[in-house]
């Protein structure tokens, strides 16, 4: 009777899958809406627009959309190179993330059971301290007078400070440092599963080391790689902070120029415009690339 009456109080399968996508309604695609709504509109004088994007009137309803910003993103110059800009920088970021977090990832999930979990905590301390601080803390060892100069000047090295600050140099430097736990921790948790009975059944039948991990442990790795990828590359887009305290003048980013069409513009149905370009540059791989893998995984099954 007990048991019973758990399995009535219990939630339906249906009811545990509709939480997750309620969260996303709410909190993605209902403000999505939004600002897709107000990159139509037209500016108002440094207030959002509320205007109505369609009205009903002697039987028609007719919509009022006003394509200026989009096609004015698409005609500058200046919104082209800032989006490539941003996508490079964001691709470098991956890039380098993944060649630093790989091996860190590889050497904990092959270390001994009792000191992951150390290993994973120093991962994941910078987590306790706030990104701002670390960006601050980064702008100190950076700068003329910072950790880095007066150590190599401290020795000799150097006879003068050297520029390693608001440079792309820094940039890079520090987007590594800020978005490298996102890589290794998704890839530590798929080579932690990795059977080590294939490597030993490789090495068996005469297969090298190196071999063995182009053969057998960086293909099996690819799931743990994609997410990493996606995980650094996606936020590293629209990123802010890092290239305003850190950066040249001359970095082009985008959530600098949302910045700059919000607040010192006020032009809300511009920035609103460039916001939704950037979603959609990208969702819109992303989609098709999942759609891609979900083929695929199907065509295995039906072999």
């Amino acid at each position: 009777m007990v048991m019973s009456l758990l399995r009535k109080l219990a939630p339906g399968r249906g009811s545990v899958i509709a939480v997750p996508y309620l969260w996303l309604t709410l909190f993605f695609l209902v403000p999505f809406l939004i600002v897709l709504k107000i990159s139509f509109a037209e500016q108002d004088i440094a207030i959002p627009p509320f205007t109505a994007l369609a009205e009903y009137a002697d039987g028609y309803l007719n919509f009022k959309l006003n394509l200026s910003n989009f096609l004015y993103i698409f005609t500058d110059e200046f919104y082209f190179d800032t989006y490539l800009s941003s996508l490079k920088v964001a691709l470098i970021t991956t890039i380098g993330c993944l060649l630093l977090g790989y091996p860190i990832a590889y050497a904990i999930a092959r270390t001994d059971p009792a000191r992951r979990n150390i290993l994973l905590m120093l991962v994941m301390l910078p987590f306790w301290t706030s990104f701002l601080l670390r960006v601050y803390a980064w702008m100190g060892i950076l700068n003329e007078t910072g950790l880095i100069n007066s150590f190599l000047l401290s020795i000799g090295l150097i006879d003068e400070p050297l520029h390693l600050f608001h440079t792309d140099f820094s940039l890079y430097i520090v987007m590594l440092y800020a978005y490298l736990p996102f890589m290794i921790l998704p890839l530590y948790s798929n080579l932690v599963k990795l059977d080590l009975r294939l490597l030993e059944a490789a090495a068996d039948l005469g297969a090298r080391p190196m071999k063995a991990f182009f053969s057998i442990t960086l293909p099996l790795s690819k799931n743990g790689i994609i997410a990493g990828s996606m995980l650094v590359f996606i936020p590293a887009v629209g990123e802010f902070v890092i290239p305003e305290l850190v950066g040249s003048s001359e970095t082009l980013m985008i959530g600098k120029v949302l910045w700059n069409e919000f607040f010192d513009n006020n032009n809300w149905p511009m920035a609103s415009a460039v916001a939704v370009v950037m979603v959609l540059i990208l969702i819109v791989p992303t989609a098709l690339f999942h759609r891609f893998e979900t083929r695929e995984l199907e065509g295995k099954d039906h072999a």
